[in-house]
């Protein structure tokens, strides 16, 4: 084979789109945004009609299982989407992806009972955890290097923007037409997001094929049931409130952990430079955020009274900062690294959620916590773009799923495993009596955030 010549690559790089808006990839960067829009605007919307939907359907008893079972299947999907797109490329598994996503809405849509509910709900999860991988492989195939913190910063608005429309409109939608449409709407839209990324599925599925790495694919998938089974228990013991609570949840720590070791890089567990360590730091980063982000507006509610409309309001101030965040990480100049960037995210968000802790304690202001829920959310938009585009950046063909997918996995088993175990520190020291829950919660979430500080300066950029 004659290799290239200068003038060569001179030209490839001439040809190399240098915006994710160029006409090459357009449509590639709508459909992929639109995907990623709706998969977050259904889970908040679900969020929002859930006790409509578990009294219409005679369901509370199966309430929290709408929810775990969603989860447990995301983790599944994630590493058969994972394996799949190193084996195939990526995009045989997001046509799958949306498929089955598509075909769980429906279900969940046309349920006449709880049990046929959660069986939608389950398709929805294992459907929308395939896709979020796949979509990081067809971002690391068809996007430079270049662009990847620009398309990894819309992707993170994505996630974000739904928190501003998701619950109002859907809540709407419930009252004045049917909860079951929560679900057939989104129908409609997936299906011209789809159509809006078809052209790039054509070009994938043109590109030759790369040999994965070896893997034991059934050992891995039996691993990541084993995960979701051990972070469904988890949330359980976080639930009961007995002395086997603590017992029951540990448990399941421990074996969660031991299953995640299959699925993450070597060297995860020890906190190994580079690789590793960017996919632990994601999920510590959740761990932090997300266990923030579920007590923040009880505490405002309780302690201070907010009718639970204006306590949520808090959240849309982190929503909007991290969408600036995110959008403003993809403008720095190249002299500032990915590890640097992310050493600074982490240093915000432990300022942050520190601010939380204190406010609680103190009963400060309710502008101190808003001042610092803005901080939070500026850190996590620089953040997780970059912890993504690193990510891509230490793999190759041959292994971009399986990365995808671990941080993925990291992810949600990180974010999951915190907010259970702020339950169970919030039942333990007495929960609402005295406001000792809430700042016992917070305080676990701030040394998590902190903790954050050292594990990033681990982080190498490539």
């Amino acid at each position: 084979m004659i290799g290239k010549t200068p003038a060569d690559t001179s030209a490839d790089a001439e040809l190399a789109p240098h915006s994710i808006f160029a006409p090459q990839l357009l449509w590639t960067t709508i459909g992929a945004f639109a995907l990623i829009f709706l998969g977050a605007f259904e889970t908040l919307a679900v969020t929002t009609v859930m006790p409509t939907i578990s009294r219409d359907l005679d369901g509370q008893s199966l309430y929290s299982v709408a929810f775990s079972s969603t989860l447990a299947a995301s983790v599944i999907g994630m590493v058969l989407a994972g394996q799949w797109a190193d084996r195939t490329g990526p995009a045989r598994p997001l046509i799958a992806a949306m498929v089955v996503f598509t075909v769980g809405l429906l279900v969940a849509g046309f349920a006449g009972t709880m049990e046929i509910f959660i069986v939608g709900r389950f398709l929805q999860g294992l459907g929308s955890g395939a896709l979020i991988v796949s979509l990081y492989v067809v971002v690391a195939r068809l996007y430079p290097s270049a662009l990847h913190p620009k398309i990894f910063g819309l992707f993170a608005s994505a996630w974000v923007l739904p928190s501003l429309v998701g619950p109002p409109l859907a809540g709407v939608v419930a009252e004045n037409i049917s909860w079951h449409w929560v679900f057939f709407g989104v129908v409609i839209l997936v299906a011209g997001a789809a159509a809006a990324i078809l052209p790039a599925v054509r070009v994938l599925l043109s590109q030759p094929e790369s040999p994965a790495e070896k893997s034991s694919r059934g050992r891995s998938l039996i691993w990541a049931i084993v995960v979701a089974l051990a972070v469904m228990g988890i949330s359980l013991g976080g639930e009961r409130e007995s002395t086997f609570a603590w017992p029951l949840a540990l448990g399941a720590f421990v074996i969660a952990v031991i299953a995640l070791r299959p699925l993450l890089p070597a060297g995860s567990l020890v906190l190994r430079r580079g690789l590793p360590t960017t996919i632990v730091l994601r999920g510590v980063f959740a761990a932090a955020f997300f266990s923030t982000e579920v007590y923040l507006p009880y505490l405002l509610n309780e302690r201070y009274g907010l009718p639970a409309w204006a306590a949520g309001l808090i959240l849309t101030v982190g929503a909007v900062s991290w969408a600036i965040g995110s959008a403003l990480q993809g403008r720095l100049p190249d002299t500032v690294s990915h590890s640097q960037v992310v050493v600074i995210g982490a240093v915000l968000l432990s300022i942050g959620l520190a601010t939380q802790f204190i406010t609680a304690f103190f009963m400060l202001s309710l502008w101190v916590a808003a001042a610092g829920w803005l901080v939070a959310g500026a850190g996590m938009g620089i953040t997780f773009p970059r912890l993504s585009t690193l990510v891509l950046s230490h793999s190759s063909t041959r292994d971009q799923g399986f990365n995808s997918a671990a941080l993925s996995i990291a992810d949600a088993a990180g974010g999951s495993i915190a907010i259970a175990f702020s339950g169970l520190v919030f039942s333990a020291v007495g929960g609402l009596e005295n406001g000792a829950g809430f700042v016992a919660a917070l305080a676990l979430a701030a040394m998590l955030a902190l903790a954050s500080v050292p594990v990033a300066m681990r982080v190498r950029s490539r």
